[in-house]
């Protein structure tokens, strides 16, 4: 490790923070209905939506009808985006004239993008046409991630209101989080990123000459405007099959830093605006304090073990970090720093192979994601996961004092715990249980290309990745299968909305309860003491879950290293 390395990464801790508040109060006014510096151009056009939609911005819904919108919503997007895929080749815009996709592929990947995770089992310049990328991958990346927001906002709403039956209305929430918060940064940023050198065209693929006479294809098309929501919406999905290592999508050393601030920005905000909304910012930047303790031992932890390069590669007389898979424009610490960026907001996009890390390097990713993507986490995601874990954690520490738990003026009761740990237990059950069956198949273990730990934690991960809605890969496992594209999407949708459900029962359940006073007895929720114990909460709850499991591909994998042998 180095001090450039640190300074790096200390300055993009510095940005996120900085962004966090002023980001922070423009969505509290946004989410509350109140005017913004957008509303003369958007406020008519809001107003037109809400009228073709049959609502209005004065409607509430309870927690069920806004869970059945969320839930109707997602499953129509899931119809149209495999459509758009399967007659893809009948429809216009594709130049390259791609075919159309299979039908396993079709369904893998319409879930992959509607549940925010965008997995790709596919190639996207050797797979889809410029349509398909637009009006199917590029439009799902702005509206899952506007769902994502709505859930969030809604369960921040059943702790600010008391005595309520509704959380809002999923509709305004969702176009609200579009029209003023992704659509201006995202045109502003792609149009940065088009000044930077990503294409943004509908041209046909350009066929050049090497100097060896050889005859190369170079893709492009719509690459910036599906870069900027792919970052911002913590979504992931690349226009090219290396995703942001490519040059057209990642050119230069300030578009990936836009990128990676992206990630982060708007799940960092969000923290601030449960604060704002709860009359209290010191209960934001408590939660936001807990996500940074993980994520910067996450990337020490990672720093670390690429900083340190692989034993076997030093026994031959090579010194120096771990470059395998990376790119030496970004070198060992930005390609860590990203690593672990994009594990811990649930996007999945990549500017480096994370197969090619070393085995501890490559756990810091795969525990983020075990861990329920709660790191900043994915837009809306990352805080309602969070928030799921200060449940746990204020039940403890009631039954450490011995009397009803309570945080931000509301009791924690018996449903809010049995909701909050069915949430999270949904998870592992995916993960695992997926995992378990995919290694004991032959049609599973017939795509490992590793035998060993290293096999089983390329297996692990692809499930881990789906069911977390995250979306990046180890490789060297052949996923374009029928079981693989069928499961990995099944999970998908158990990581997605058989958490979503919990959460919002248990968001009308506390949009319903009284405030109650803060007493001498009420544990302190903004202090040093809340964010180490619901730091130790994450830990333990995640360690008991899912290291029996880790342990088994990682670790062994790491002690194997240093023995000097490979997988």
């Amino acid at each position: 490790m180095t001090l450039n390395g640190w300074i790096q990464i200390l300055i993009y801790c510095g940005i996120i923070i900085l962004l966090a508040k002023p980001l922070g109060g423009y969505m509290t006014r946004v989410f509350n209905g109140e005017r913004t510096f957008l509303s003369f151009a958007f406020r008519p056009v809001e107003r037109g939506l809400y009228r073709l939609a049959g609502t209005s911005d004065g409607e509430e819904q309870h927690w069920t009808a806004y869970s059945a919108a969320l839930l109707f919503f997602s499953l129509a997007g899931v119809a149209v985006l495999y459509l758009l895929q399967r007659f893809q080749g009948a429809l216009p815009f594709n130049p390259a004239e791609m075919p159309s996709v299979a039908p396993d592929l079709a369904f893998n990947t319409a879930v992959s993008f509607v549940t925010n995770t965008n997995w790709q089992a596919y190639g996207g310049e050797s797979s889809l046409s410029y349509l398909t990328q637009m009006a199917g991958l590029t439009v799902q990346n702005f509206v899952s991630a506007a769902s994502g927001i709505a859930i969030a906002v809604a369960l921040i709403r059943a702790f600010s209101r008391k005595s309520m039956q509704t959380l809002g209305n999923f509709w305004v929430d969702i176009t609200r989080a579009i029209l003023y918060i992704l659509l201006p940064i995202c045109v502003i940023g792609t149009l940065v990123l088009v000044w930077q050198g990503v294409p943004q065209n509908l041209s046909p693929y350009t066929t050049a000459t090497t100097l060896e006479g050889a005859q190369q294809v170079i893709a492009q098309g719509p690459v910036a405007s599906q870069m900027m929501i792919k970052h911002l919406g913590t979504n992931g999905g690349g226009f090219f099959n290396v995703n942001a290592a490519h040059p057209f999508e990642n050119p230069t050393a300030l578009t990936n830093l836009i990128h990676m601030v992206a990630i982060f920005a708007i799940g960092a905000a969000l923290t601030n605006v449960f604060g704002r909304m709860v009359g209290n910012e010191r209960q934001g930047w408590a939660i936001l304090a807990a996500m940074g303790v993980l994520f910067i031992a996450g990337v020490a932890v990672c720093y670390w073990a690429e900083a340190a390069g692989n034993p076997i590669v030093h026994a031959l007389g090579l010194d120096g970090g771990n470059m395998e898979g990376k790119e030496v424009r970004f070198g060992v610490a930005v390609s860590a720093l990203f690593a672990v960026i994009t594990t811990a907001a649930s996007c999945g996009a990549v500017i480096a192979m994370h197969d090619s890390f070393t085995a501890l390097g490559s756990m810091i990713p795969m525990i983020n994601m075990m861990l329920g993507e709660i790191v900043i986490g994915g837009v809306g995601a990352g805080l309602y996961g969070m928030l799921l874990f200060v449940v746990v954690s204020i039940f403890v520490a009631g039954l450490m004092v011995g009397r009803t738990p309570e945080y931000v003026g509301k009791k924690i009761e018996a449903k809010e715990v049995k909701m909050a740990m069915l949430a999270l237990l949904i998870l592992p059950l995916a993960m695992l249980g997926f995992t378990a069956v995919a290694v004991v198949l032959e049609t599973g273990v017939a795509s490992m290309a590793n035998p060993g730990p290293r096999g089983f934690s390329e297996v692990l991960y692809a499930y881990v990745s789906a069911a977390a809605n995250n979306g990046s890969a180890l490789g060297g496992l052949s996923a374009n299968t029928p079981w693989y594209n069928i499961t990995l999407g099944l999970a998908m949708l158990i990581g997605r909305f058989a958490m979503i459900v919990p959460v919002m029962a248990m968001a009308g359940s506390l949009v319903a309860k009284k405030a109650v006073p803060a007493s001498s007895g009420t544990f302190p929720t903004t202090g040093p003491l809340f964010v180490g114990l619901l730091v130790g909460v994450v830990l333990i709850f995640g360690g008991l879950e899912f290291f029996p499991a880790l342990a088994v591909g990682p670790i062994v994998e790491h002690l194997a290293t240093i023995a000097g042998q490979t997988f």
